[in-house]
């Protein structure tokens, strides 16, 4: 087992309260496994990426044990956080304007990071070789002229080459768990698929660990082996993309399935989930999905459901408890 969080609770302190974005999490990741976190946004999808890298704002707050190799994240020094990142936990972010400092040039931010990396491993850093590592590394995930980019700063380059170049970045590093949050959001669906095969060949040639951060069920469906889906900062259901998908049992899990367009507009109209995700300053009581739930029951609405398992999979369900 590479990530084992338990009991994650992360909450922001804002002008009108106190709101919980993510609540007693429980989810374990094995070494060379995908896992797809899925569900509407502000559900906690992201807020659980930056909680795993240390990078909440000053405003947040969080408790439980996030165990990375064995470590607890939220109890190490900044001065381990920092060492961790990159070499242990790389993250490529939504924005891909906000992955790389505006300010230096491609190969300055490469060099850090292959830098950091030597310095952990106690070897001494070779600029030379270093650069031909680089200009490999951006070969490989397929960036023409890479010698050409490395001396470009971040606005000279569109969305789709500034994340081949984090990809590069990650795959240098080599880190253990890649947690991708969103990657393909922002580019134009030819690089979506480019961005994608980058990650599974990441994936595979170097046996890393992926969290991949989406809203959209398609897309992980062609990176994930198993789907974590979450709801107003819960786990609602989690299994293997096969059977959560082709048979999904939480209501909320069938509600998502139901609303990925599978017809043309001549076959019928989209079905959509009814009603809004809660405002989690003041979410429900019991059972969050409740108000939007089409199989609610009494019980529903006073009590919180505890964790059930059926069918490999485990819910948050009072439909199966």
């Amino acid at each position: 087992m590479l990530l084992d969080v338990k009991g994650l609770k992360v909450s922001y302190r804002t002008i009108y309260g106190r709101l919980e974005a993510v609540r007693s999490l429980d989810f374990t990741l094995d070494k060379g496994e995908s896992v797809a976190i899925v569900g509407e946004s502000g559900c906690g999808k992201s807020t659980l990426g930056h909680s795993i890298v240390r990078l909440l704002p000053p405003n947040a707050r969080a408790e439980g044990s996030v165990l990375l190799d064995g470590k607890d994240i939220l109890k190490m020094k900044p001065a381990e956080v920092r060492m961790m990142r990159g070499t242990d936990a790389f993250m490529i972010f939504q924005d891909p304007l906000n992955s790389l400092n505006p300010v230096k040039r491609v190969s300055t931010q490469l060099m850090e990071g292959l830098a950091l990396k030597q310095r952990k491993a106690g070897k001494t850093f070779d600029e030379k070789a270093t650069y031909k590592e680089i200009v490999d590394g951006l070969g490989s995930v397929r960036m023409p002229d890479p010698e050409v980019i490395m001396e470009r700063y971040p606005h000279q380059l569109s969305g789709g080459q500034i994340q081949r170049v984090v990809i590069a970045m990650a795959l240098l590093m080599k880190p253990k768990l890649l947690i991708a949050d969103e990657p393909t959001s922002a580019l134009d669906v030819t690089i979506q698929a480019q961005v994608i095969k980058l990650i599974n060949e990441l994936k595979k040639e170097y046996g890393m660990s992926v969290l991949f951060i989406t809203h959209d069920m398609a897309v992980a469906y062609t990176v994930a082996n198993r789907f974590i889906v979450m709801y107003a900062g819960e786990l609602s259901e989690t299994g293997p993309v096969e059977k959560v998908v082709g048979s999904p049992l939480h209501p909320y899990t069938v509600a998502l399935v139901n609303s990925i367009p599978t017809k043309s507009r001549a076959q019928g109209d989209l079905i959509a989930i009814p009603g809004s995700p809660p405002n989690m300053l003041a979410p429900p009581t019991g059972c969050r999905f409740h108000p939007r739930c089409p199989k609610v029951m009494d019980v529903c609405r006073t009590e919180n459901p505890g964790y059930s398992q059926a069918d490999d999979r485990t819910l948050r369900c009072h439909l199966f408890d």
